[in-house]
């Protein structure tokens, strides 16, 4: 049996929290068919996505009070999961239920736990707290990609690709000449790089707003299984910014959280944080914009990269320096993934 590419002890984002409404929104979670709504106050709700009587989709019915109808028979199942009403009769089968998921909203984000409930602690939710904090304005979209959602943790985890993928925008030779230094724990991979006294990209040299040199910082932050925090941004070449000063400057978050959909596509959450020019929302639509457009660049790449990958199973991959970030991410998703079937791997031994 093929080893598993996710695992499911985790929290995955499903949804941004404006995309969910008083209607039944169906996603893919790690290979499970879901159905989200808002109960009455507010609250988030994720059932499986089949009813308990005949599979249908529950996603194809409608949403009465806080419970869901089910398009094809009318069983009616509450917030929990549980049917409380089945038509032409009067008891109700008390197996008559379907899956309720973990379910948090949290960061402008509705989060599932596809996994053991019991082990659902909010206290996980990777953090993604300049996606609402007042310090900082923040926007951003998603992005449905026809691809494994390692291949864009690898894309994230190495940024020297902006030099060729992205050199109309954010990247320059800088960024693939630039030295970085490459941490781990047992949940974080980290990639810190300066580069120093060189000549901004065409987005950040428009961000700054100012002539002459920088140094620029790029610091990526993955947590296991898939959200990667990348702080970013400009200050005034020699001004302290690699010492900790970044007054003279600019600063940004790239936040991204890439949700396995199936084994072969994924959800990709990301937004831009800035904080500066906070309460600007045209700038915020221009960054918004900006950056999808920078995306869908990946988006390309990553999509024949899959391609490429399923015309040729057996290839294997070599690894240069710049991977080293990638190599950890992947490695500390093996872990997870290891943990959680290590008990169901000796029972069955």
């Amino acid at each position: 049996m093929d080893k598993p590419t996710f695992p499911l002890n985790a929290w995955y984002a499903a949804a941004y929290d404006v995309e969910l409404k008083r209607a039944l929104l169906p996603r893919t979670i790690c290979n499970k068919k879901i159905v989200l709504y808002r109960k009455e106050n507010g609250t988030p709700v994720a059932l499986a996505d089949a009813c308990w009587h005949r599979l249908v989709p529950l996603s194809l019915g409608k949403l009465e009070g806080d419970n869901v109808i089910c398009g094809y028979h009318g069983l009616e199942f509450d917030d929990t999961g549980r049917c409380v009403y089945m038509p032409s009769q009067h008891t109700i089968n008390p197996s008559a239920c379907v899956k309720s998921y973990p379910v948090v909203q949290k960061y402008r984000f509705i989060w599932v736990w596809p996994g053991d409930p019991a082990l659902a602690d909010p206290a996980l939710i990777p953090d993604m707290h300049w996606n609402d904090d007042p310090e900082w304005a923040a926007d951003g979209k998603l992005i449905e990609v026809k691809c494994d959602y390692r291949l864009v943790v690898d894309n994230l985890m190495d940024l020297t690709h902006e030099t060729f993928v992205h050199g109309s925008s954010i990247g320059n030779r800088a960024v693939a000449e630039a030295p970085f230094e490459a941490t781990h724990t047992d949940r974080y991979a980290l990639i810190t790089r300066w580069m120093e006294d060189i000549d901004p990209p065409p987005f950040w040299k428009k961000q700054y707003g100012k002539p002459g040199k920088v140094d620029r910082w790029q610091i990526i932050r993955f947590e296991a299984p898939c959200t990667v925090t990348i702080d970013v941004g400009v200050a005034e070449a020699g001004t302290g910014a690699p010492q900790g000063d970044r007054s003279k400057g600019v600063n940004g978050y790239v936040l991204n959280t890439i949700t396995p959909s199936t084994d072969k596509t994924c959800l990709y959450f990301w937004a831009f944080a800035r904080n500066y020019d906070l309460h600007n929302q045209a700038r915020t639509h221009e960054l918004r914009e900006g950056v999808s457009g920078v995306f869908r660049e990946d988006e390309i790449v990553l999509e024949a990269q899959q391609q490429a990958i399923d015309a040729n199973p057996d290839h294997q991959f070599y690894n240069l320096n710049i991977d080293a970030g990638s190599m950890w991410a992947r490695k500390l998703i093996d872990r997870m993934i290891d943990a959680e079937n290590r008990p169901r791997m000796q029972a069955a031994e």
